[in-house]
Parts: structure tokens; C-alpha cells; sequence
């Protein structure tokens, strides 16, 4: 039986105040996102029953493969936040280049831009395990009424006025801040409702998990070997445990829940980390400093980073504060 508990849009109405520009558009933004998670959703558990498995057979913008999933779910979201002519401006992971929206009853009125990686994890719907979706909301810093430009998107992480991950998993989650806190909302797929279920989210000070991809340690910088090791040294409350699903959106949030450190670093590999800075490592910052955590690339705070492109990657530490800081220590020695 359904607890008693707020839904989704009952708590947007009763927080709408606490938005710094309270016009309501930022509401209907959070509520545009929160319809297209439930289309992409009952897509996602479809997978297996329908021809929705395996590569698209295209590349994406960052020379990925592109899986079926990934292009449903990016036209879901366009489709949904376009529809509801809210937004001036998209940006999506698996678009070369930012779309511009110009509202049918009004000249570029519109104040936000959202960035978004559609589907987080994709290559791991093929084997059932977790995937995500993960957003990004800013004010618009180009005069209104104009065409938005490129300016608009290369925001340090910093302006962000919201930010968010969907987890599709055992439970369907929406997890979001507006810069007082974090909270999820878990789907009632029967009614089609999101519920509030996990209020104010507390990263715990420390943890005891690390999550990395150990297989490319021998590319890792020396800082994140030497970190890696001190994870495994039997001593005090170690050795961690290792985590690792390779989504990031679930990764990190069974880190926030139960303690713990993601790290994707450079490498030899890739000499500038893997994650992309405005759709993946930014919103994350956002949501994990509103839950007391912390992000990094290493050495200093992610959303500080001021952008120079679209697609931009970075290194990413991501977590429980004193493993993080812990870490830029190790890394700190090389530096």
C-alpha cells in the first residue's frame, strides 16, 4: 500500500519559493523533465520485449557508438522540453551542436537552457543494469528575445539554478536540487506518480566504498595509483570495498546513500578524463555539494571550471567529503 507522502508536484509548489527567480517557468521545467523520465522510463522496461537492444549503428559527437536507447531517449526529452516551450535552449550529449527554440507565441522569451545526457550508461540496458539520465539548468545569460548563443552553455558549474539525475533500476528515482538541498522521488509505476522517498540527502562524511574502473590502472596517474592502493591497505577502517557498475548516475548515488568516492581520472588513455564537464560532472557537483558531499578533478572544485567547450571532459572525483579530499591529497603530491 502507497504511504502518505507529498508527489513530486506537490513539492515543487510548496518549495516554488524558494527559487531564486519565481515565475513559475523553473516549476513547469522540473515538471517537463519529470514527464519525459516516465516515457523514457516505460521505454527502458520494454527493453527485451521490443527492438530497443544494441547499437543504433551510428557514432555520437564524442565518437561513441550510439545504442538505440540513447537516440530514443535524447528524442523523448527534445520532443517533451520543446513541446512544452519553456526552454530557449538545449544541449545534448548526443548532439554535435546546441538546439535553439524559438517558442511559436513568443521571440525567444524563454529564460532557461538545459544540457542533458539522455541516457547515462546505455551500453549496460543490453545485460539489465542500471542506466540514468542526467540534467543541467541555467538562466540564460544573452539578452532575451534574441537567438540563444554558445555563451549561454559555457557556464561554470557554478550558476547552476538546478540539477538532477534519473536512476531506472529495481525503482524508477528523480533526484534533484534548486540549490536547498536534495530529494528523490521515487515512481509508483502503477499510478504513474512520483513520491517523495528519500528527503534531504546526506552524503555520510566518509564511507568505505571506492568506485573506478580498475582495469585501466596501469594508464592512472601516479596520485590515483597510490590512492587506489591506500583503499586496499589493511589498516584502520580499510580495506574498502570496490564498486564499480559503470553508470555514473548509479554509482554515484548508491555513494551518496551509503558513503563512498567515484573517480574517473585522466589517463593515458584519455589525457583529459572521459566525463563530459556540462552534462555529467557539473549537475553531479551541484547535487552532491547540496548533500554535503564533494566534487573534484583532482586538485581543485569542479564547478569552478570555467567552460571552453560544448563537449568538453574533465577528471572526476566525486563523493563522500573526507575521501575526496583524501584522494586530491594523493594527488596533490604529483601535482
Amino acid at each position: 500500500m502507497q504511504r502518505k507522502t507529498k508527489t513530486l508536484g506537490e513539492f515543487i509548489i510548496e518549495n516554488q519559493a524558494e527559487f531564486k527567480y519565481s515565475s513559475g517557468e523553473l516549476s513547469k521545467l522540473i515538471n517537463a523533465i519529470r514527464l519525459a523520465a516516465k516515457v523514457v522510463n516505460h521505454e527502458v522496461n520494454k527493453a527485451g520485449l521490443v527492438d530497443i537492444l544494441g547499437a543504433a549503428g551510428d557514432t555520437n559527437v564524442q565518437g561513441e557508438n550510439q545504442q538505440k536507447l540513447d537516440v530514443l531517449a535524447n528524442e523523448k526529452f527534445i520532443q517533451t522540453l520543446k513541446n512544452r516551450e519553456i526552454v530557449c535552449g538545449i544541449a545534448s550529449e548526443e548532439e554535435d551542436d546546441f538546439i535553439s527554440i524559438n517558442s511559436q507565441d513568443k521571440q525567444h522569451q524563454n529564460k532557461y537552457v538545459v544540457l542533458i545526457d539522455p541516457l547515462d550508461g546505455s551500453s549496460n540496458i543490453d545485460v539489465n543494469v542500471s542506466v540514468g539520465t542526467i540534467f543541467s539548468i541555467y538562466r540564460r545569460v544573452t539578452d532575451i528575445g534574441s537567438p540563444v548563443t554558445l555563451e549561454d552553455f559555457l557556464q561554470p558549474g557554478i550558476r547552476q539554478v538546478a540539477a538532477g539525475y534519473i536512476i531506472y533500476g529495481t525503482s524508477t528515482m528523480l533526484v534533484y536540487t534548486t540549490g536547498h538541498g536534495v530529494n528523490g522521488f521515487t515512481l509508483n509505476p502503477a499510478i504513474g506518480t512520483f513520491y517523495l522517498s528519500h528527503p534531504d540527502m546526506k552524503f555520510p562524511e566518509t564511507g568505505k566504498i571506492y568506485s573506478i574502473n580498475e582495469g585501466n590502472y596501469i594508464h592512472f596517474p601516479q596520485g590515483v595509483k597510490d590512492y587506489i592502493k591506500y583503499c586496499q591497505m589493511e589498516e584502520g577502517d580499510r580495506p574498502y570495498t570496490s564498486r564499480y557498475i559503470g553508470s555514473l548516475v548509479s554509482d554515484v548515488h548508491r555513494n551518496m546513500i551509503k558513503g563512498g568516492i567515484y573517480i574517473y581520472p585522466k589517463s593515458s588513455l584519455n589525457s583529459d578524463g572521459k566525463l563530459r564537464l556540462l552534462y555529467e560532472c557539473n549537475p553531479m557537483a551541484f547535487l552532491a555539494e547540496q548533500a554535503g558531499g564533494k566534487a573534484s578533478d583532482g586538485y581543485g572544485r569542479i564547478m569552478e571550471i570555467h567552460p571552453t567547450e560544448l563537449h568538453q571532459r574533465v577528471p572526476f572525483f566525486c563523493g563522500s567529503p573526507k575521501m575526496v579530499e583524501q584522494a586530491e591529497s594523493f594527488m596533490a603530491k604529483y601535482a
